[in-house]
């Protein structure tokens, strides 16, 4: 690993760890230390997620036009900010503002970082840069949220200020990382644009029908699983299966461990494979821990059992968060134009943002309320999830499916110089016609 590809990964651990800081306690921070209520609460934290909705389709753009290195510098002077305004924040202006702040520099944060280790990897060394960068982000924010929760004290505001400061010093350190990283230049933004053709980097984008499959299944994946670890599936845990909120904790405890140990167990396993029967893998894991949410609260077990079998739910979640790391991003870069990673990779995360913000919706309700119904449903998105994979394979060309195969290391330069050899043109296949 480089120096940049260092420097990137430890700012990406820093930024994580900022937020594992805060945002566990943001509710409690606005409605009861501050004393704002929760009304005032709820919209804080709509606040923040909207933000990110609304900067996400112009921060491709951005990224593409002007390098991801300034756009990750802004994002993060926005976050610290943001962070700082809120451990200040006495008023409602001041909460939402603050929130604005600190939800458009984080949700920015994640495309120029993807976009930063996308220009410091090859194709061969993609995978492992991306599986990296979510083992180190799941470290920071587990750690983050555990020294946060020693730290902080409904009684005392002023605990709540420190944390805001910390996450605040976090962003500033990535700010200042950042001032260091030496990037490659890449080749398709020398003096160059991005060539998105007449109807501008949107038409293009919707062109690719491989990406337009990517984010279809990119969105079920997180709304069936991201978007129900602290909203649908708690509910249903706690109302069905008669779970203890300390077991919640539990449960989320294992979830991040079966992460940070399997992460690179997996691996190995994940390169040798092609990339949508990976993810197909994962739909079926996802369906056993729904079927063992199932027996949960549906079932006519002991407490003991249900207990387990909830846990067993967030750790088999975790497996399939484990396999999918190193094989989405990077299938999202492969997919992408040079000229047009950022856009991509914002597109991609604008998915999954809507994905968080419409899973709690759907799910909070179906969990707390109707128990089999919300089983059979995100049974049948997670076995969606594998006939979506399925399909998505058939769009891939073999190296994108699976990058060991790949002939030659520079397959992502050759695939946008349209006008060299005819195998060039073939390794590219759909994606040069669509860009």
């Amino acid at each position: 690993m480089g120096a940049a590809m260092r420097r990137i990964q430890a700012g990406s651990a820093l930024s994580a760890f900022g937020l594992g800081f805060t945002v566990p306690y943001l509710y409690v921070y606005v409605a009861q230390v501050r004393d704002l209520g929760a009304t005032t609460a709820g919209v804080v934290l709509a606040v923040f997620a909207m933000a990110a909705l609304v900067v996400l389709p112009f921060s491709g753009r951005a990224i593409d036009r002007r390098g991801p290195v300034p756009v990750l510098l802004v994002a993060s002077l926005l976050a610290a900010a943001g962070a700082l305004g809120m451990g200040l924040a006495a008023s409602v202006p001041a909460a939402v503002g603050s929130a604005a702040l600190l939800g458009a520099g984080t949700a920015v944060m994640q495309p120029a970082l993807a976009t930063m280790i996308v220009w410091c990897s090859t194709p061969s060394t993609r995978t492992r840069s991306f599986a990296m960068q979510f083992f180190l982000q799941n470290l920071g924010l587990g750690v983050g949220g555990l020294i946060g929760g020693q730290l902080v004290d409904e009684s005392r505001p002023g605990s709540f200020l420190l944390l805001f400061s910390i996450e605040s010093a976090m962003f500033l350190v990535l700010a200042a990382m950042l001032l260091t990283v030496r990037m490659p230049k890449a080749p398709a933004l020398q003096g160059a644009r991005p060539a998105a053709g007449k109807g501008g980097a949107v038409r293009a984008l919707l062109g690719h029908k491989a990406m337009v499959q990517l984010c279809v299944l990119g969105f079920v994946l997180f709304f069936a699983c991201y978007g129900q670890f602290e909203s649908g599936l708690a509910a249903y845990g706690t109302e069905a299966a008669g779970i203890a909120p300390s077991t919640l904790g539990i449960a989320l405890a294992a979830n991040t461990a079966v992460i940070v140990v399997a992460q690179f167990l997996v691996l190995k396993f994940v390169e040798r494979r092609k990339r949508t029967r990976v993810i197909a893998a994962v739909g079926l894991i996802w369906t056993v821990a729904w079927l063992f949410a199932g027996y949960a609260g549906l079932g006519h077990g002991s407490q003991a059992m249900a207990t387990a079998a909830f846990v067993s739910t967030y750790a088999l979640f975790g497996l399939g968060e484990a396999m999918l790391s190193p094989t989405v991003a990077p299938l999202v870069a492969d997919l992408a134009p040079e000229s047009m990673v950022g856009t991509y990779n914002s597109a991609f995360a604008l998915v999954k943002q809507l994905a968080l913000a419409v899973g709690p919706a759907v799910g909070g309700p179906m969990g707390a309320a109707l128990h089999g119904p919300y089983i059979v449903t995100f049974v049948l998105f997670s076995l969606g999830i594998t006939v979506l994979a399925v399909r998505l394979g058939k769009r891939l060309t073999p190296a994108q499916n699976q990058p060991s195969l790949a002939a030659r290391p520079s397959k992502v330069v050759a695939r946008h110089e349209p006008g060299h050899e005819p195998e060039a043109r073939a390794a590219v296949g759909r994606e040069t016609a669509a860009a």
